[in-house]
């Protein structure tokens, strides 16, 4: 599905929060397990990270070039959430739902 010929259409954003001592550790570990192994299956994956006083947020947008395609890889609805193995251990809160935004527009260098 990592095709140069694949526009993004779908963008699909999971957050999750991690005390600010593991932050590091989570980081490495996120993409290890949930990163690299989506790398190849999307149109396309940034992470962004927010370190505050004691937390750390991060988030994922995947970008996808359909809802059916996105429904065809997880074999579920597109908001349900697929924890990784280990997020119960470290993430304060597992979300419930990640959120599906359609792509509009795109301006710019933004990848």
């Amino acid at each position: 599905m990592n095709e140069p010929s694949s526009r993004p259409a779908i963008a699909r954003i999971w957050r999750g929060r991690v005390r600010r001592e593991r932050a590091d550790e989570y980081e490495a570990y996120n993409f290890e397990a949930g990163i690299r192994p989506l790398i190849e299956k999307v149109v396309g994956v940034q992470t962004f990270r927010e370190d505050r006083e004691g937390e750390t947020e991060f988030v994922t947008i995947s970008y996808w070039p359909s809802l059916e395609a996105m429904t065809a890889l997880t074999g579920a609805a597109p908001t349900n959430v697929h924890h990784l193995l280990l997020d119960p251990e470290f993430l304060i809160e597992l979300p419930q739902s990640v959120q599906i935004l359609k792509l509009r527009q795109a301006y710019g260098r933004t990848g």
